[in-house]
């Protein structure tokens, strides 16, 4: 049987983390964050003041360990706020070794933005990311959380509000991911 990959998708600030966290250990397999992994390389020593660098050199390790567990024919959850110009490339080589599908977490913007900027005051890992420059955009009027570009692979994807509960509810995301073409 075949692994298989569900990513958990949406825009920051929409609780992907802490949905991909709670969806792995209601299945019983690993959860891999992007996010997580940018932190743990910046306390490692990354230099945030490269940003570019930094994120290209995240990118390649988190698709390369969702590979490496697909390979090894373990089930993954993987979360991160990509837009499908990232992701699309990332998880189309991964389509031959699992099934996957996608949630797609949605939530009101302003809420997000919250959420956003909470994380930023309380969370030290956070100075990893550009979470102030995000908060500086949507302050002069851009609208990154809701022009974010959802993943456009042709496989069964689930749309999940996370406005205040999730909403389907986790038994039913679970029963959603668990069911294999």
């Amino acid at each position: 049987m075949r692994p298989s990959l569900i990513a958990v998708s949406g825009p920051p600030g929409t609780g992907k983390t802490t949905l991909a966290h709670a969806l792995a250990n209601a299945l019983g397999r690993p959860a891999v964050c992007r996010d997580e992994i940018k932190e743990q390389m910046v306390a490692d020593g990354a230099e945030p003041a490269d940003a570019h660098d930094l994120n290209l050199k995240t990118n390649a390790a988190f698709f390369e360990t969702l590979g490496g567990l697909l390979r090894s024919g373990t089930n993954v959850v993987a979360e991160a706020a990509f837009q499908d110009r990232l992701w699309r490339p990332g998880l189309e080589p991964l389509l031959n070794l699992a099934d996957i599908c996608i949630l797609r977490c949605v939530i009101d913007p302003e809420l997000a933005r919250e959420r956003i900027a909470h994380r930023a005051a309380t969370q030290s890992a956070r100075a990893a990311h550009a979470d102030a420059a995000f908060l500086r955009r949507i302050a002069d009027g851009e609208r990154p959380i809701e022009s974010w570009v959802p993943i456009t692979l042709d496989v069964p994807t689930l749309i999940v509000d996370t406005t205040a509960s999730w909403k389907p509810t986790l038994a039913e995301i679970v029963e959603f991911a668990s069911t294999r073409p």
